[in-house]
């Protein structure tokens, strides 16, 4: 086992800063990484040799010149395939969009070079981001590297497991409905959906551009926390992009809990629990509670009736994206893509706009019931084990997609509500795969769950356990 793997984003940034390893001896491991076990797993759509080797050598030599290094200065990343790379393709894991070529970098991909960042090459996805178990029908399933007979999560797939696997330190995907928080979950990583909007989504294809987030996946809260550092600062020219001012989220990872009030809510989160996910859930309480917060218990408005808005807004807002490619090239979306898409034309401008418009009431009632007294609130990220790759492909479609749609049963009004929640890694079942709880906080309240998130890995190891690739 090479010394690389038992560093995580943050560690491998120092080893580099104090010369331990250079930058490119770290990229040319992982470069390796991605090619064997990335290839073995389905985790990778390009890799990008010449041009990281290049890169890496260049921060070597301004690194031996004397100038003052990025807080991400020679460490190797790499991204889902929706987000653009100037002069290389990315197909949004579709057949429609092989061969496109990206013409310009997207915002984040400018924000994390200027951090010092080696991008690697892209990484899997599901379908037109449309499918939170990793399903591609065109370039295959991702595998979980815990047991690949199990998914790794989706859509951002590829990004789970490869920093599960330790190919690489960091990835940043997106969340619509949970497409952060499941693979995180089901690949073990710590994943974190940021505030709506608060990260530009400029040069990221879109599936829903008012639910769409882009954030981080990484080992641990604070490597998450130094990449939503150097993503989150307002983009001028995004018109979706928040104002809100940049803030260093590192800074208050102080693991000290006391005086954070920590919501836990009883009804829908916690109903039809599966008894090793609940025992998972209280256990993680236990731990937060041991670092100074106080629990309390909290209730939820209908979840179910916002469930059905985002339904409405993300089927129709899907639609007229696909609208052109469904009428031309139907035969080029997978079935189960194709299954999820088709409600959007079907949907009217006034049950759209009318979906639009019932967000701030029912953000105010959340934040009244769920967060009104309360820093955070606790909840699952799924209620269930992971399933199996057969289960989740097999058998009559409908039954399939009703499947797969309770995965994400305990996420997707989060996006519609637009509030910042991530995924915890926080232990395994007698299966030996990933569990996880999630955390939720108020608009722009990222610093408090990361904080808490950090909390918990300062008394667990979760984060920090490797898959037997």
């Amino acid at each position: 086992m090479s010394q690389f793997e038992n560093l995580d984003l943050v560690r491998a940034a120092e080893g580099i800063a104090k010369k331990e390893f250079s930058s490119h001896e770290l990229t040319a491991w992982s470069l390796n990484r991605l090619e064997t076990v990335g290839r073995q797993y389905n985790a990778v759509f390009r890799i990008d040799h010449e041009e990281a080797l290049k890169r890496a050598k260049a921060l070597d030599a301004l690194q031996a010149s004397g100038l003052s290094l990025g807080p991400l200065h020679g460490v190797p990343l790499a991204h889902k395939d929706l987000i653009e790379v100037a002069d290389k393709e990315m197909h949004v894991g579709s057949k429609i969009l092989k061969g496109n070529i990206a013409k310009k970098n997207a915002w984040v991909i400018d924000e994390m070079d200027a951090a010092g960042q080696v991008n690697v090459g892209s990484l899997h996805m599901a379908e037109f981001a449309m499918s939170p178990t990793g399903f591609n029908g065109h370039y295959g399933h991702g595998l979980n590297p815990w047991n690949p007979e199990y998914p790794c999560g989706g859509s951002s797939s590829g990004s789970g497991i490869a920093v599960a696997a330790r190919l690489v330190f960091g990835s940043l995907g997106s969340d619509t409905g949970g497409s952060i928080r499941q693979p995180a979950f089901m690949c073990g990583v710590t994943g974190i959906k940021p505030t709506s909007k608060r990260v530009s989504i400029d040069g990221v294809f879109p599936l829903s551009h008012t639910l769409d987030c882009v954030g981080p996946l990484a080992q641990s809260a604070r490597d998450c926390a130094r990449l939503l550092t150097h993503i989150s600062r307002p983009n001028p020219n995004d018109p979706w992009c928040t104002l809100h001012p940049n803030e260093d989220y590192e800074q208050g990872l102080t693991g000290d809990l006391r005086g954070v009030r920590i919501g836990v809510p009883q009804d829908f989160y916690r109903e039809n629990l599966d008894p090793e996910m609940a025992a998972c859930l209280e256990a993680s309480l236990e731990v937060l509670k041991g670092r100074g917060a106080t629990l309390a218990e909290v209730k939820v408005p209908d979840m179910l009736r916002m469930h059905e808005m985002l339904a409405i807004v993300l089927t129709a807002e899907a639609g007229h994206i696909h609208k052109k490619w469904f009428e031309q090239r139907p035969q080029d979306y997978s079935d189960q893509v194709r299954a999820r898409i088709a409600p959007g034309f079907q949907q009217s401008g006034i049950a759209y706009v009318e979906a639009l418009r019932a967000r701030d009431e029912f953000l105010r009632e959340y934040l009244q019931l769920c967060l009104g007294d309360c820093d955070a609130l606790h909840i699952p990220v799924a209620r269930t084990h992971t399933p199996t790759i057969a289960a989740t492909t097999s058998g009559d479609l409908d039954n399939v997609l009703q499947s797969i749609s309770q995965l994400t049963s305990t996420n997707r009004a989060i996006n519609y509500l637009g509030l910042p929640a991530m995924s915890v890694p926080a232990g395994f079942s007698s299966r030996r795969m990933p569990l996880a709880f999630q955390l939720v906080g108020k608009p722009f309240g990222e610093s408090t769950i990361l904080k808490v998130a950090d909390a918990y890995q300062r008394d667990t190891t979760w984060h920090q356990a490797r898959p037997p690739v």
